[in-house]
């Protein structure tokens, strides 16, 4: 990615978290209708739906009772399986905010192999099923792991069309061997974007920060950020959301250490649970 970094925002307190009106039926309803519109990259396959991720748009059962019944949440998987072979679609140009990029990337990969985007497609089942049995809504931004996309601008989207009470973007980061840590990606203020998501992706950034580090352990990146924070204002994903929403790298598989971290099942779902305590910990918010 290229990166253009702000200073983190001091904030004076904790901001009301509005009210949602949708319902967990309409909010699924809404984002599988975004899905099946022609918006965005065109040339762009989504992938067809797979016995182990359901149908992306839609969430295959429903939520179990509990403290986060009635809440939406968002999750986007970064990257696709078949990006790799589609690099003239996905290098299509789309809107970003105040600034064009490319539809999408190929991700980060491992020495050994291990990709970005399956880890995220995993990562994301693991963090699903948390949150469904917290009573959430899940609603997820691609399919499966063999399509091409969607686009960053279609990501955005789905989650302001499920009008989600909170988003988060799952990625994992290709720095070089021997730098290690996760870091969580909050939206800086950009002028006719983000104004209104700031304060709020802000403490939802902190929230999940915190569980994230007393679930796992995980040492804060030590090569990026601050105190395992960090904000930029060229992420369309994050420019085109009107919807709280954060980007977590969750690791770095550039380094073997926190690759192996990264591909163990155990520790993602550790990892999964804690992601899952930070969303309660912000929606529960008064």
């Amino acid at each position: 990615m290229t990166t253009t970094r702000t200073s983190l925002p001091t904030r004076a307190g904790a901001p009301k978290k509005p009210t949602r009106l949708l319902t967990g039926v309409l909010a699924s309803l809404a984002a599988a209708a975004i899905l099946t519109a022609t918006t965005g990259c065109t040339g762009i396959s989504r992938g067809e739906a797979g016995d182990d991720g359901g149908d992306g748009a839609t969430p295959d059962a429903e939520p179990d009772e509990g403290p986060l019944s009635g809440r939406t949440v968002v999750i986007d998987p970064g990257h696709n399986g078949g990006n790799a072979d589609a690099i003239s679609e996905i290098s299509e140009q789309v809107p970003a905010g105040p600034m064009e990029k490319a539809c999408d990337t190929v991700g980060a990969t491992s020495a050994d192999g291990y990709s970005e985007h399956e880890f995220t497609w995993e990562f994301a089942q693991e963090l699903r099923a948390a949150l469904e049995a917290d009573g959430a809504t899940v609603v997820l931004t691609r399919q499966d792991n063999e399509g091409v996309g969607p686009c960053i601008n279609e990501r955005a989207e789905i989650g302001n069309d499920a009008d989600a009470d909170a988003a988060i973007s799952l990625h994992a980061d290709g720095a070089g061997d021997g730098n290690r840590g996760f870091h969580v990606i909050a939206p800086g203020e950009v002028e006719g974007y983000t104004e209104d998501i700031v304060d709020e992706s802000r403490q939802l950034a902190e929230d999940v920060r915190t569980e994230f580090r007393d679930g796992t352990g995980h040492p804060y990146a030590d090569y990026v950020g601050e105190e395992g924070l960090d904000v930029r204002t060229d992420l369309g994903g994050l420019n085109l959301s009107t919807v709280p929403k954060i980007f977590l790298e969750v690791g770095n598989l550039g380094d073997a250490d926190d690759a192996e971290l990264l591909r163990d099942q155990e520790w993602r779902q550790r990892a999964a649970e804690a992601v899952a305590a930070g969303k309660s910990r912000f929606l529960l918010r008064d």
